[in-house]
């Protein structure tokens, strides 16, 4: 094959479509830009995947954000969600979403918080 054949996959429009096999969400997880996510795989086990792939591992070896990875990797932020989401199912990356609006302390607790800061 000539390096002329070869120039299409690095094409910007072409390569997230051929790394993600043309899908553009997962079916399963909604990640947004601020869940935190961490790898399980060692580095070592990062050397074995595809580039993509190892890539991300090897980024979230600490808790990272969805943007940040997306940032770090050059990739847009779609086609970074999918592969997130399939190392997810693969259970190699754990995710921590934010917490739900329900689940935020109420108005006495947050006051009782700011009491406490207040008093030391």
């Amino acid at each position: 094959m000539t390096p002329r054949h070869e120039a299409w996959f690095d094409d910007p429009l072409v390569r997230p479509y051929a790394v993600t096999g043309g899908r553009t969400r997962s079916e399963n997880l909604s990640l947004d830009l601020i869940t935190l996510v961490v790898a399980m795989p060692s580095i070592a086990e990062a050397a074995g995947m595809d580039p993509e792939y190892g890539q991300i591992v090897r980024l979230c070896q600490r808790p990272i954000s969805v943007a940040e990875v997306a940032a770090r990797v050059d990739l847009p932020l779609p086609v970074v969600k999918v592969l997130l989401c399939d190392l997810i199912e693969q259970n190699l990356v754990l995710f921590r979403t934010a917490a739900p609006l329900t689940e935020t302390p109420n108005k006495h607790v947050l006051q009782a918080v700011l009491d406490g800061i207040r008093k030391l």
